[in-house]
């Protein structure tokens, strides 16, 4: 029992000192709107409940799209590969959720890389 109150204690602390880095960046940024110093990024602050949305309601459903985007995908891969399209097919299918669902920040409403069209 003992062995085990000291291994919590230690895995509690080095995962307490391992968020130190992060607490100490976010309080040396700039501005808020500009916190990663770097143009090509627009950095969004939304509220909570946007964040709280976005996690319980429209993360899953973007998941699922993309999952239901790349069985369509493979289903309607023979005709766009007969009229030329595949690459648009894939974009529009399973790259523009996926995307939507795993590189967009928690809660903001576009990317949080600005360089990508």
């Amino acid at each position: 029992m003992n062995v085990f109150r000291v291994l919590s204690v230690v895995l509690v602390l080095s995962l307490g000192l391992q968020a130190l880095p992060a607490a100490a960046m976010q309080s040396a940024s700039p501005a808020p709107d500009t916190a990663s110093g770097d143009p090509t990024y627009t950095i969004q602050n939304p509220p909570a409940y946007a964040m709280i949305g976005d996690l319980v309601i429209a993360r899953p459903l973007l998941i699922a799209a993309t999952a239901i985007g790349a069985v369509l995908f493979v289903v309607a891969l023979p005709f766009a590969a007969l009229g030329g399209n595949v690459k648009e097919t894939g974009k529009a299918l399973v790259v523009d959720p996926g995307r939507a669902a795993f590189v967009r920040c928690l809660g903001c409403t576009t990317e949080g890389d600005a360089s990508q069209p």
